[in-house]
């Protein structure tokens, strides 16, 4: 063997021994912080079947709602009959007056009011277009939702009997064309139960890996910080390897503990975004090929940009705020509350800077939606650039952060 492949491998052994005393280092500070011990295998078990068992309910069914009945008549407690007959609603009060109804809502005992007018019955009698009001509480969108929809379906039922009465036909068939001149089928995809679980947890479910990754490091970083462990613990090279020791410091530091966290969070992540779906019934098409190839780069990117903004924390409690606070707005940012083309420019080149906008997208795409990795090609390719990014920033960070202490030494020396 030459003296340069034995040189090539020297270094290559010296950088291997290098990282594993970084990743066995940093191991022990996790398992030694009850703080980070909490995010990292407390809280990632236990938060998504927290928020998989709230919304396995998917709908909201029997919302108490009022209603204020000024006519009176066969056909207006027939409305009424229909929309306490159906799931979504429950008529939980009779009241006299709107003022009433509107106390009842005030006291968030009822979330909405169906007004009948007095004129209801003669306008619907006289072939006039009759009207009625609903009043609903827009605190809560899914009561809300479930209000409209049974109002409109009760509506166009009692509609369609209201014209086979006042026509000339005889058949069935008749009946159904004049009622229904232009005939649809309703087939919801993605999500066939109309659930608001199968809708919002796949976001929720990524953004909790993300934020307690993110917490984790920062616990760590701003202890290291407080403590002056990271910098002064640096593991170098092996005096041995003297060629320019200080272009390999910062690349193995930051494997190393990128490999502590990844090896945490390998077994977490696939907990999380395969597992409980499942365990609630939740929509889970997606092919586990598929999403290990989003997966991995997702996890690779939260690690390294977690690295790279450790630099903000110089307290532990720092990290709480900044993670926390920055958790709601990255869930509007990633298009899952919201339209993606409805987001501001501005706003979507802003979220292309974290993890979980790409990671949300293509993880529901697959688990979801049933796409291919083909299909979710940008998303991929845009998480891998983050990681590479993030890596060599999180790099230049803690070559910084080094310097700093080195020249720091020096002039108390």
């Amino acid at each position: 063997m030459s003296k340069s492949k034995r040189s090539l491998l020297h270094r290559i052994g010296a950088a291997l021994t290098a990282i594993s005393m970084v990743w066995l280092r940093e191991t022990r500070k996790v398992l030694r912080d009850q703080g980070v011990i909490l995010f990292f295998f407390v809280a990632p078990p236990i938060y998504p079947l927290l928020y998989s068992w709230i919304y396995n309910n998917e709908t909201v069914r029997d919302v108490d709602i009022a209603v204020v009945d000024k006519s009176h008549s066969a056909l207006s407690r027939q409305f009424i009959r229909m929309c306490d007959a159906s799931p979504d609603l429950h008529i939980a009060y009779h009241c006299t007056s709107l003022e009433e109804a509107k106390d009842l809502v005030g006291r968030q005992v009822s979330y909405g009011t169906i007004y009948i007018p007095s004129d209801f019955a003669e306008c619907i009698n006289r072939g006039e277009q009759a009207h009625i009001s609903l009043l609903t509480d827009m605190t809560f969108m899914l009561n809300y939702k479930a209000m409209y929809l049974t109002a409109i379906s009760v509506s166009t039922a009692m509609n369609a009997n209201i014209q086979v009465a006042a026509s000339n036909t005889y058949t069935d068939r008749e009946d159904e064309l004049l009622t229904h001149p232009l005939d649809y089928e309703e087939v919801v995809i993605f999500n066939p139960t109309g659930g608001y679980g199968s809708f919002i947890l796949p976001g929720a479910l990524i953004l909790i890996i993300q934020q307690t990754l993110l917490l984790g490091i920062g616990l760590i970083a701003g202890t290291s910080r407080e403590r002056r462990w990271g910098d002064k613990t640096a593991v170098p090279l092996p005096k041995a390897q003297t060629t320019q020791p200080l272009r390999y410091a910062a690349p193995i530091h930051i494997i190393g503990k990128g490999l502590c966290y990844f090896i945490i969070y390998l077994p977490l992540t696939a907990y999380v975004t395969m597992i409980v779906p499942r365990i609630f019934r939740f929509t889970a098409i997606g092919n586990v090929y598929d999403l290990t190839m989003v997966l991995l780069p997702f996890l690779l990117a939260v690690i390294f940009f977690g690295l790279t903004i450790s630099a903000l924390v110089r307290y532990r409690e720092n990290v709480i705020l900044l993670i926390v606070f920055a958790s709601v707005p990255l869930l509007f940012l990633s298009g899952v509350s919201w339209p993606i083309s409805s987001i501001p420019s501005y706003l979507q080149g802003l979220s292309w800077l974290f993890p979980s906008t790409f990671g949300i997208q293509g993880y529901m795409r697959i688990n979801s939606m049933g796409a291919t990795l083909g299909d979710v090609h940008p998303e991929v390719i845009a998480l891998w650039a983050q990681a590479i990014v993030y890596f060599g920033t999180a790099c230049l960070v803690y070559s910084r952060q080094r310097k700093g202490i080195q020249q720091g030494a020096e002039k108390r020396d």
